[in-house]
């Protein structure tokens, strides 16, 4: 069972943070996660189009670029982290040009060795999975795929093709930020994506308080949290780690809570 596996096999919701890398003090703000609770960490790569992300996610990657964050810097922040956490799963998320400039195989291997273990690629569908899904799987790195409230019944069969890790789905259709959909809704796409395959459901965009983050909880395998984390980075720069922290205990609280209260 590898690192992500065993994240969702805790007989518990798992709650899944986001962060830019480069974007504030990052190996404290990683370790902050942890501390406060996070299962799984995603490690946002800084584009300069980066087309599914609100306003809050939009500023961390110009603060993140205009500090000169590069690919290499983000490879040693992954092999730092994973030389101070041994079994938290860490996933790469961002864009393909970053990803596959040098090649995919380069990228996934590469991805490999800092011990992240998946990657979630935004812009590239799994109609074109080749461009990144084959060299990714050949590194045993998962190839973590979202699905939509779009993404209907004859098209999830190929978004599940080639998926490992988890299914994010990403549950408005639209940019993160702000909005949130209707508890309804969620719990309908995960029901009907929980009986299309057996990856773990984490659900996310839009998720920032302890009471969302429990409503998900009860009904997905996974919460995920991006933009409100972000906004603390920017808002308390290097001071953000102990904010951080301790945002991130309410969330856990509430996530680990959710299930109990259920039954």
């Amino acid at each position: 069972m590898n690192r992500l596996e065993r994240a969702f096999a805790k007989g518990q919701p798992a709650l899944v943070c986001f962060v830019t890398a480069g974007d504030g003090p990052t190996p404290a703000i990683l370790d902050a996660l942890v501390e406060g609770g996070a299962d799984v960490i995603e490690l946002g790569m800084p584009f300069t189009d980066p087309m599914a992300d609100g306003p809050a996610i939009q500023q961390a990657n110009l603060r993140s670029l205009g500090a000169g964050t590069t690919t290499a810097d983000i490879l040693r922040i992954a092999r730092d982290f994973r030389a101070r956490h041994a079994d938290v799963p860490l996933v790469l998320m961002g864009y393909a040009n970053p990803m596959t400039r040098r090649g995919p195989d380069w990228f996934a291997a590469a991805a490999r060795d800092a011990g992240v273990d998946g990657v979630i690629c935004v812009d590239v569908p799994a109609e074109e999975d080749d461009s990144l899904g084959t060299a990714l799987r050949a590194c045993d790195v998962a190839n973590i795929r979202l699905a939509t409230p779009t993404t209907d019944a004859a098209r999830l069969p190929q978004v599940l093709e080639g998926a490992s890790g988890f299914l994010y789905y990403v549950s408005v259709a639209g940019i993160t930020g702000k909005q949130q959909a209707a508890q309804a809704s969620i719990e309908d796409a995960v029901a009907r994506l929980k009986a299309s395959t057996d990856l773990p459901v984490a659900v996310g965009f839009g998720v920032r308080t302890p009471d969302q983050a429990a409503a998900i909880a009860r009904v997905a395998d996974g919460v995920v949290v991006g933009s409100a984390i972000v906004e603390l980075i920017g808002e308390h720069g290097e001071d953000a780690p102990r904010h951080v922290r301790a945002y991130i205990e309410t969330l856990s609280s509430a996530v680990r809570a959710a299930r109990k209260e259920s039954v």
